[in-house]
């Protein structure tokens, strides 16, 4: 591993040169962060289950043909992913209030929200990735309109989809959050999910009992962060029912 370029890293991956022209390698690391990092834990084997739920994600939604930088799956850690310029924004989803937005407008969290809530965040930890508005972005050309409406127009079918995936294992999907890049090809770009979906950058609630199986378990020091994310892949049907995950890491299922 010390042998490649390491391009990038952030708080929960590591991206590498790829083997390939116009490819990087995703490692996902077992950091887990909170509060742009102010709060930071080795979390044994939350590397492993995130890289494979944003696998079985980032191909369901290549399905229904949402363009995405996955490629493949290289090992345990690690994924092969297109190059992409990334976009300096952090675009989330909401369905349901929770987190920051029920802080800023004073919503008792779990609130079914009138309809889902598209809200754009600048990309930059030195300012607590602040909330920003279409004209901030258009002013500081980060994106233009036209990138902005695609944007828009693929997120909220990720939505639409994920709502219903995760629905249908009994799981809400409260929020998440996305990003996207600008993919190069010859003389054509265009715009193309990137980074992760999976409990780290998902709100995730149990339909029957409003258990947290997401990152908040960290953030709110409830404990269980490892378990809550394997009864996430248990319920996708990538984890293995009879896997010792305590003595050896997650055992999970392979891909087909």
């Amino acid at each position: 591993m010390n042998r490649r370029r390491k391009i990038y890293e952030g708080k929960a991956k590591i991206l590498y040169e790829g083997p390939e022209p116009s490819t990087l390698i995703q490692h996902f690391k077992d950091d887990a962060t909170a509060f742009n990092a102010q709060k930071h834990e080795q979390i044994e084997g939350k590397g492993v289950l995130n890289n494979r739920i944003s696998e079985y994600v980032f191909t369901r939604l290549a399905e229904i043909g949402i363009p995405t930088h996955f490629v493949r799956r290289l090992n345990m850690r690690e994924q092969l992913v297109r190059e992409v310029e990334i976009i300096p924004l952090e675009v989330v989803v909401r369905n349901v209030a929770a987190g920051s937005i029920s802080k800023r407008l004073g919503l008792e969290e779990g609130t079914a929200l009138p309809r889902s809530i598209i809200e754009f965040y600048y990309k930059n930890d030195k300012l607590g990735d602040p909330l920003v508005t279409e004209e901030h972005i258009t002013a500081f050309n980060w994106a233009n309109p036209q990138e902005i409406d695609e944007i828009m127009a693929l997120v909220l079918r990720i939505n639409d989809f994920l709502s219903g995936l995760f629905l249908g294992i009994g799981i809400r999907l409260v929020d998440f959050k996305v990003e996207f890049g600008r993919h190069f090809e010859n003389d054509m770009m265009r715009i193309i999910l990137a980074d992760e979906i999976s409990p780290d950058s998902c709100r995730l609630w149990d339909v029957e009992t409003q258990n947290r199986l997401d990152k908040d378990r960290f953030r709110r020091d409830m404990g269980g962060l490892i378990e809550a994310y394997q009864e996430v892949a248990r319920r996708l049907g990538i984890l293995v029912e009879n896997g010792h995950p305590k003595a050896s890491g997650p055992v999970l299922v392979s891909s087909k």
